[in-house]
């Protein structure tokens, strides 16, 4: 009697918030998951293998799709002249090509599923349909998938998804908005987005969903929302977190914000928006239900926690932070300075510009 040929399955960049958990899952489901990182991993489970390379890269792109793959999963970040060309070699890889997009696609709505209006098509903002901003490109590439001549793609859009060490503050990551409070200094937000409502779900529950999405053939030529439908204010969102660490909000403009984080584009057309979620398509197509999932309030708690037994991330960049800092009213000397992630004279340069030139 033969043997059952094992599925291979390759996560290209899956080693975030939602790719970690899916390469677990996937390898206790049996599956054989190859997954590329930029930097050098390894692995226990004889079941997963990393491989070090930029997918952005042809060459190697190119190498680790000739395999062969009976699933390919992309985490990458494309632009969409970049997308255009790598296509046709990605749905030519695999049977399944399960493509990362984000609910930022969507317009304003009161409740978000499947078929609401997206910001591609019906913005009238032409300074903004001008750019290949990560939301508007998403959706770019998304149609690029419905007008290729293979079916075999699945299209997923996770709203905000956090994690240890991913834990989000309006637009603001952990390293930027932790590094703030556990100095003692107030964190700024826009007074209008605190408000606002937000979808948040744990990484790990979307990797469950895409879990059972992957190899399934119903999910051909299909779009799912994966996130949870439970939703919060902002300013709820902060009170959790302050439950754990005190810390001060200093409620700002929108206009202030948006010069302090260096770009109008997410906070004005995402996070000025409430994001309110229908997932019902995703529970029908996996067999989950909403109680499957992680409480919102519950999954932040234990995220915080393990983020600052862990350690909190390198602020994603020292001028920004500065100008966040500057906004916000605080500062950091350089000795405190020298404690945070990846310090450096040069990064402390960048933080002092950004404190007092903007």
């Amino acid at each position: 009697m033969g043997s059952v040929r094992t599925r291979r399955v390759l996560l290209l960049g899956g080693t975030g918030a939602m790719g970690s958990h899916l390469t677990c899952l996937l390898a206790h489901d049996g599956w054989d998951v190859t997954v590329t990182s930029r930097s050098e991993r390894s692995s226990d489970d004889s079941n997963v293998t990393y491989v070090r390379g930029n997918a952005h890269d042809p060459a190697f792109l190119g190498e680790t799709l000739s395999r062969g793959w009976d699933v390919v999963v992309d985490f990458m970040v494309w632009s969409t002249r970049a997308f255009r060309d790598v296509r046709d070699s990605l749905l030519g890889s695999c049977q399944q090509y399960v493509f990362l997009s984000s609910y930022r696609v969507f317009a304003d709505s009161p409740v978000i599923d499947e078929r609401s209006p997206r910001l591609l098509d019906v913005s009238d903002d032409a300074g903004y349909l001008a750019t290949d901003e990560y939301a508007l490109a998403k959706a770019r590439q998304e149609d690029l998938l419905r007008a290729s001549e293979r079916g075999n793609w699945t299209i997923v859009r996770p709203a905000i998804t956090y994690s240890t060490g991913r834990l989000q503050l309006c637009t603001m990551e952990c390293g930027e908005w932790l590094t703030m409070a556990l100095a003692g200094h107030a964190v700024p937000l826009p007074t209008e987005v605190l408000a606002r409502q937000t979808t948040m779900t744990w990484g790990g529950d979307v990797a469950l969903m895409l879990s059972r999405l992957i190899g399934s053939k119903g999910a051909l030529s299909e779009d799912y929302d994966v996130c949870t439908s439970q939703h919060r204010s902002w300013a709820s969102v902060v009170e959790i977190y302050r439950s754990l660490l005190s810390f001060e909000v200093q409620r700002v403009t929108s206009g202030a914000y948006e010069w302090a984080c260096g770009s109008p584009w997410q906070c004005r057309y995402d996070r000025m928006y409430d994001r309110v979620m229908d997932n019902s398509k995703v529970l029908a197509a996996t067999g989950l239900s909403e109680s499957d999932l992680t409480d919102l309030a519950d999954g932040l708690v234990v995220a915080v926690r393990d983020t600052l037994r862990k350690g909190i991330p390198a602020p994603a960049g020292m001028r920004r932070l500065g100008r966040l800092d500057r906004l916000g009213g605080g500062f950091i000397g350089p000795v405190a300075f020298s404690r945070l992630p990846d310090a450096s004279a040069i990064g402390y340069a960048k933080y002092l510009a950004g404190r007092t030139l903007g």
